[in-house]
């Protein structure tokens, strides 16, 4: 039973009933509602806040955030393994590619070098996991580099190697005529007896014998600078000018099978064994010059005769007799 509530009339000497009107006590509990609400969403927006309380939106956002670190952790994995693999052709780039076409090595600080940007990387600042973004981020630029890098250095390795078998065929590296041709080694490069004045002179080249007609053949790629009998002595004869320093000069011959301007290639057929000229008899006087000097022609032969066919032709080679012209 509620309790009944008196107050004190002055005027009246008497104790008077409290009556409550009803809108007011309406208005006191319509009041509380109000408070009891607004206090009720005020803790649940702060518990919706906390770590304690996890919605499913949240969990699903967890779930994706540890399976990114998870796909980051192993993309880092695939890299270091990429990052040690172009190591070792970076190794063999500078200590075996660059060495044999004797070229400068890449400097290990260029291959390594960063971005000279500062700001390269601030849009990704300022989150929970930049650090894990930031490193990957650097790695994944820093593996681009050297792999454009390394591109570049193997094209130009290419090329090189494009050169250098350009050398290699250039190079008079076969005998002018084929063993099976031969009659014998006539006489070599160096000092020999003139056939015809019987004094002792420089020979500057080999002379081969055989008949009359046999095949003689270039000794390495080139173009026919020439192909007359102007030049004294030489009666027919081919020069053949190789590039890299290197030209060659077969004198004697019977005819021609090629002419001036001509390409021509290791081994094509160029002409034929004569007499013509300064000659003793049918022979083929062959030099080989290396930027405007004449060389032993003996120095090239490794591309179409064995170590023993070498070994003979070098002791009658190195005989001093007498030459055919």
């Amino acid at each position: 039973m509620a309790k009944v509530k008196y107050y004190y009339d002055s005027e009246n000497l008497a104790y008077r009933k409290i009556k409550t009107k009803k809108r007011r006590k309406f208005g006191f509990i319509a009041l509380f509602l109000v408070a009891s609400a607004l206090f009720g969403f005020i803790s649940f927006v702060v518990l919706l806040n906390t770590p304690y309380f996890k919605t499913p939106k949240d969990l699903i956002q967890a779930r994706e955030i540890e399976n990114l670190k998870l796909n980051y952790a192993v993309l880092n994995k695939k890299m270091d393994q990429l990052s040690t693999v172009l190591s070792a052709i970076e190794d063999r780039d500078n200590n075996l590619y660059r060495t044999y076409f004797n070229t400068a090595a890449i400097p290990e600080e260029e291959r390594k070098s960063g971005f000279d940007k500062m700001d390269r990387y601030a849009a990704l600042e300022g989150y929970n996991n930049t650090q894990l973004v930031l490193n990957t981020t650097k790695k994944v630029d820093g593996l681009s580099k050297e792999l454009a890098i390394q591109s570049k250095s193997l094209d130009y390795i290419l090329k090189l190697a494009k050169e250098k078998n350009k050398l290699l065929s250039a190079i008079p590296a076969i005998q002018p005529v084929k063993n099976e041709n031969l009659k014998r080694m006539a006489s070599g490069f160096g000092y020999r007896t003139d056939p015809f004045t019987k004094a002792r002179k420089m020979h500057e080249g080999m002379d081969f014998t055989a008949n009359t007609g046999t095949p003689i053949y270039a000794s390495g790629d080139g173009v026919v600078a020439r192909a007359d009998n102007t030049a004294s002595g030489y009666g027919n004869h081919i020069v053949i000018r190789h590039g890299y320093g290197y030209e060659t000069l077969y004198a004697h011959l019977s005819k021609y099978n090629c002419r001036a301007g001509q390409k021509i290639k290791r081994g094509d057929i160029i002409g034929y064994i004569g007499s013509t000229g300064r000659s003793e008899g049918p022979h083929l006087h062959y030099e080989v010059h290396k930027d405007g000097k004449v060389v032993n022609p003996l120095n090239f032969y490794y591309g179409n005769i064995s170590a023993v066919e070498y070994v003979a032709i070098s002791q009658q080679a190195n005989q001093e007799n007498q030459s055919l012209d």
